[in-house]
């Protein structure tokens, strides 16, 4: 597998017009885009600062991921996201090296990213996710 760069770094936050503006007012970044992708029962805005991507991600329901992890962490970071040439290559390549997977294909992501998911149990901790086009 060959990681290209950080794809992303995934913000879980309770209110993305809330946290826009501490990005937009404070940071000084440009909001780029917001999607909502309903099977994961989320709504994304996106940032970019040189190569890489701040993603933060607001639950559209009290039932989704991203809920669930602001109830029991609170708002922060959610994930790190790496871009690889191809994600269904890379999540079999980890697994036959002893890392858990979420996903054990790729799924449709925002931006129509083909993303897949790593087990934090099996990663420090740290929620990891493969992005491919």
């Amino acid at each position: 597998m060959d990681l290209s760069h950080i794809e992303h770094i995934g913000i879980a936050v309770k209110s993305i017009d809330d946290a826009k503006k501490y990005y937009e007012d404070i940071l000084g970044l440009k909001c780029y885009a917001v999607e909502e992708v309903k099977d994961q029962m989320v709504k994304t805005a996106f940032f970019k600062i040189g190569q890489t991507k701040i993603e933060l991600l607001e639950a559209t329901s009290p039932e989704s991921p991203v809920a669930k992890f602001i109830d029991k962490r609170g708002e922060g970071i959610h994930h790190i996201a790496f871009a690889v040439e191809n994600t269904d290559a890379a999540l079999a390549e980890v697994e036959q090296k002893g890392i858990k997977t979420i996903d054990k294909k790729a799924r449709k992501g925002a931006e129509g990213l083909n993303i897949g998911f790593l087990h934090p149990k099996f990663t420090f901790g740290v929620l990891t996710e493969f992005c491919s086009r």
